[in-house]
Parts: structure tokens; C-alpha cells; sequence
């Protein structure tokens, strides 16, 4: 399983939008800025948030996008099966059951099985909530890591 360009994105554009602590919408182009991602294809990828209703849009001056529900709401595994579909690590586990005629003898299927229950254990378990805190911690420690630079290269 590889994780696609829009799928990583659409993390991100989540992300940032549940960094933003006011409850004031931020543009595409805000987003972009912050994200260094294309404005246009960040508005492909938020199409498909707000039809879904993990977005909301906002017309007007003060207008732009935010989080419908609490960060804590979304999961990773949620956005990303919105974006990229199914996660799982091989075709023939599209379908339940297993409409793969080897699948009951197929030793190798056990594998993928494993592989599936390890990816869903990880995405279905950490929240936007949780990566905004991981997020802060990162920019305290590099913060705390120019300040440190600036100290010792005095």
C-alpha cells in the first residue's frame, strides 16, 4: 500500500485546519502558504472534504474552510480511506468475503490479512487531535532548538 500525493495532502489540509485555534475559516490560499502545496490542488482536495462533511465552506469576506466537528472526531484512517479509498494491502481483500478462489488454502493471504489489521490498528487510532498535539511539540522543540542555536553561536 502507498499512501498518494492527495491522500498526504488532504492530512495536511486537516491538520492545518485543526491547528487554526480560532474559529475563524482559513482560505486555500492561507493553506497553501503554510502547506507549500498548490491552491489549486488543494481546492480539488477540499471539494471532496466538503461533499463528504468533514469540511465546512464559508462565502464572503471572511469566508474560507474549517472542521465541521472537533479534531478529536477525525481519525487518519477516516480521511485517508475518504481520499484513497481502501487501505488494504492487496486487491483480492476488496471484498468481503474473499471472493479470491485460493483464499482458503492461500498461505500468503494470512500475511496480508496481518498487514491489514497493523495499518488499520495505527490510522484508525490517532486523531487530528492527536497530530495537532504532536505538531505543537515539534515547533516548541525546534523553538526551543533556534533559541539554543542562537545561544551557543554567540
Amino acid at each position: 500500500m502507498k499512501i498518494s500525493t492527495r491522500g498526504r495532502y488532504a492530512l495536511r489540509l486537516m491538520l492545518t485546519l485543526a491547528m487554526n485555534e480560532t474559529d475563524q475559516c482559513m482560505t486555500i490560499k492561507s493553506i497553501s502558504e503554510q502547506q507549500e502545496i498548490s491552491g489549486k490542488y488543494l481546492e480539488q482536495i477540499i471539494s471532496v472534504l466538503n461533499r463528504a462533511g468533514y469540511v465546512k465552506s464559508v462565502r464572503g469576506a471572511q469566508g474560507g474552510y474549517k472542521l465541521v466537528r472537533p479534531a478529536q472526531e477525525y481519525t487518519v484512517g477516516m480521511i485517508l480511506r475518504l481520499i484513497e479509498g481502501s487501505l488494504v494491502p492487496v486487491a483480492c481483500m476488496e471484498t468481503e468475503p474473499n471472493a479470491c478462489p485460493r483464499s482458503r488454502r492461500c498461505v500468503t493471504l494470512d500475511v496480508w490479512e496481518q498487514l491489514n489489521e497493523a495499518i488499520n490498528g495505527v490510522v484508525d487510532h490517532i486523531t487530528l487531535a492527536d497530530l495537532v498535539e504532536k505538531q505543537k511539540q515539534k515547533l516548541a522543540a525546534e523553538e526551543t532548538g533556534s533559541v539554543m542555536e542562537e545561544t551557543i553561536g554567540r
